[in-house]
């Protein structure tokens, strides 16, 4: 083992915001003491007095999701609210300018992506400096409370990332209704655990990091006091299975997938241990025979946050399968996919690789608008029935970074990412990244 990686080892450790609960009329909501101030322009009966506890829950509901990322933006600082406090709207965004520099090697991407580092050395390419404001976005969310249903939302945000790494384009990130317990939409896969992951100036983060996002339809129930929480999900497959012309070629996929978890939570839900699992169905033909065949992947994703001494937060995950490299960070850039891999052995046949990705981070704060974070992730991929040396093996993130909020809304931060790739074929590189954010929230 190099000293590199054991220094990386040593470093392990996580990032971020606290985790938030899923919208649940059972669930209990943040403190509204912990949000900062919000501009409120009131509709309806003018003859209505606002409640102010009803007004505090239907705000500090913006922030009330399972599934928010540490780069999700902030809640909006002015809604629209009705005088009754039963329907909220809020628009707003976050502005996100960030640059970096790479040097031994770059890598060309705006995100720091492993899988993507080069493994010819380029004398052309020994060092690289770019910007971009494509991780900017917009975002629109409504909520409402219903005597007959409880609590419902729709949410659709966007980012200007559409047009490749120079480019901006406006695309969907997500776009998703919830009534109760149910939600429908294009949304975080429920294999995911998006409030476990830490916080980055690195647009990509950890490369093991499961970060697919698909339309689903959701159940989601809290039970147990609100220490509990159970989710099953029906997602759309967004498999990579790759073609390699005269020996085998994907097929359509022939069902759907099904993800799942079951959490255990606790302080109002701002900390949890969730055990995740999905299966997805993989079908390919064999050129050679005309056959087509078909088989069964799937995954299972532990993942915590947590406190464990004062100032400190901890995240952490584990994920393992076979047929699931794709829903890693890391493993989704892959050209041609990794969920299958032709067979050596006999010629048009394919199987399943078998992948483990784990990450761990710890963040502490020195004041409340003022955290570190030092984290470590490894991404393995298991292609044992393959002779190709070109392979990808294994891939290496490790990142420390300091961010600080000089008003409730303006974020700065920077980052220092260093990043290995080998290859089954024993190759080796590492690059290094420096990295400088300003985010304004909206």
């Amino acid at each position: 083992m190099s000293t590199r990686y054991q220094l990386l080892l040593a470093a392990v450790c996580a990032a971020t915001m606290p985790a938030f609960a899923q919208i649940n009329a059972e669930h209990p909501v943040p403190s509204p003491k912990l949000l900062p101030e919000h501009k409120v322009i009131y509709f309806g009966d003018s003859n209505v007095e606002p409640d102010q506890e009803a007004q505090d829950e239907l705000v500090s509901k913006f922030y009330f999701d399972q599934f928010r990322h540490a780069h999700d933006p902030m809640a909006p600082y002015f809604m629209f609210m009705s005088k009754d406090s039963k329907m909220a709207m809020g628009i707003g965004g976050v502005f996100n300018a960030t640059a970096y520099a790479d040097w031994h090697g770059s890598i060309d991407n705006n995100g720091f992506v492993t899988y993507d580092i080069p493994m010819t050395p380029d004398p052309h390419a020994r060092h690289r400096i770019g910007s971009t404001v494509n991780q900017s976005q917009f975002f629109l969310r409504l909520f409402g409370k219903s005597d007959k249903f409880g609590w419902y939302q729709l949410y659709i945000s966007a980012k200007f990332s559409g047009a490749g790494m120079n480019g901006y384009g406006f695309t969907l990130s997500k776009a998703y209704a919830s009534v109760g317990d149910w939600t429908l939409g294009y949304a975080n896969t429920t294999f995911s655990d998006p409030a476990a992951c830490p916080n980055t100036v690195d647009q990509q983060g950890p490369g093991a990091e499961v970060s697919e996002t698909t339309v689903l339809l959701r159940y989601m129930h809290t039970f147990k006091g609100n220490h509990w929480s159970l989710a099953a999900s029906v997602e759309t497959p967004q498999d990579q299975v790759p073609t390699y012309t005269g020996v085998a070629s994907a097929c359509n996929t022939y069902m759907p997938d099904f993800a799942g978890f079951l959490q255990y939570q606790w302080a109002d839900g701002a900390y949890h241990v969730r055990m995740s699992g999905i299966l997805r169905g993989l079908e390919y033909r064999d050129d050679i025979t005309g056959v087509n065949h078909k088989t069964v992947g799937w995954g299972a994703h532990l993942s915590t946050v947590a406190n464990p001494f004062p100032a400190t937060t901890f995240y952490g995950s584990v994920n393992v399968g076979k047929g699931i490299a794709s829903l890693n960070n890391d493993l989704q850039n892959s050209s041609t996919g990794l969920d299958m891999l032709p067979d050596a052995s006999t010629p048009g046949l394919m199987y399943k690789p078998a992948s483990l990705a784990w990450m761990a981070a710890l963040q502490y704060n020195f004041r409340p608008n003022l955290y570190s974070t030092v984290m470590f992730s490894e991404v393995r991929l298991y292609p044992g029935q393959t002779h190709d040396g070109d392979i990808y093996k294994y891939g290496l993130y490790g990142a420390a970074n300091i961010f600080w909020n000089p008003t409730s809304r303006l974020l700065l931060g920077a980052e220092y990412d260093l990043g290995a790739r080998k290859n089954m074929g024993g190759d080796r590189q590492w690059v290094s990244r420096l990295g400088v954010t300003c985010q304004y929230s909206f």
